[in-house]
């Protein structure tokens, strides 16, 4: 990395600690589906991207973030899978790119730059947890637009993820899957998650089938919904789960508003410093 880049320094912290405020990166691998209950992806996702993590407080355990190509240089993910002082989990340096292979396909990029929301703060819930990944050269696949806002409650969204099927905590039964997964959801009202999780900021999400929702290995990925000409558009990243209850698919999920967030986005993008 250049001298531009944030330095990143290993935690110390236990990783069964994260688990509560985040869906972190941190899993075994597998072969089965991926989001718990989610089903194989059913199109094309240009825009969908991964960023492998490793984990040196879980004995150096392999994990996976999402993130969302939104500029041919630049992806957006959840904060707290680009801060090893806080979850513990580092980016191995990399991000793939329009693939529906959690390790093959799409293209590799090195990882550039780094910056998260200032106002980022990890807790129950996460607060403005998101964060930019600057590219080191720009990719061909095409960037999903922002949405100017979140549907209303009730409106139709989509969950994409190589996250974990297996609903646990315990990192040493939670497993990955190579091909992407999606989970058909819907943009829930802010009492549908604990109270004081669901904001301005952050959006209640709840499954439209039961025992299913985003889990460990989520984090960072998108929620999408249809906007004009049926194109999918992004409203969310996967930040973590909507209550405190201690497993993903019985409870909703909270999501980082994307669209709150777009003033700082476009002027981090378009700032002297990250052109």
């Amino acid at each position: 990395m250049s001298g531009e880049r944030e330095k990143i320094m290993p935690s110390i912290k236990p990783a069964l600690v994260l688990l509560t405020g985040a869906l972190c990166a941190m899993a075994m691998t597998g072969t089965a589906g991926a989001v718990v209950n989610g089903t194989g992806s059913t199109e094309r996702y240009d825009f969908m991207a991964s960023i492998p993590e490793t984990v040196p407080a879980a004995g150096g355990a392999k994990g996976v973030c999402g993130a969302s190509l939104i500029h041919p240089r630049w992806v957006v993910t959840a904060a707290h899978c680009v801060d090893p002082g806080g979850t513990g989990a580092v980016p191995d340096g990399t991000v793939r790119i329009g693939s529906d292979r959690r390790t093959s396909g799409g293209t590799v990029r090195a990882i550039d730059r780094v910056v998260r929301h200032p106002g980022y703060r990890l807790g129950q819930p996460n607060q403005h947890d998101i964060a930019l990944v600057r590219l080191d050269r720009p990719v061909r696949e095409q960037p999903i637009r922002i949405a100017a806002r979140p549907g209303r409650t009730g409106t139709p969204t989509r969950l994409l993820g190589f996250g974990t099927t297996v609903d646990t905590v315990d990192i040493t039964k939670a497993v990955f899957a190579e091909r992407l997964q999606q989970l058909d959801t819907r943009r829930g009202s802010v009492h549908e998650c604990a109270p004081g999780y669901a904001d301005a900021t952050r959006l209640c999400t709840i499954s439209r089938k039961p025992g299913a929702m985003a889990c460990v290995g989520d984090s960072g990925g998108p929620q999408v919904q249809r906007g004009e000409h049926g194109r999918w558009e992004l409203i969310g990243t996967t930040s973590g789960p909507g209550d405190t209850d201690s497993l993903c698919a019985n409870g909703p999920g909270l999501y980082t508003n994307v669209p709150a967030h777009a003033d700082w986005i476009r002027a981090t993008i378009n700032g002297p410093s990250h052109r």
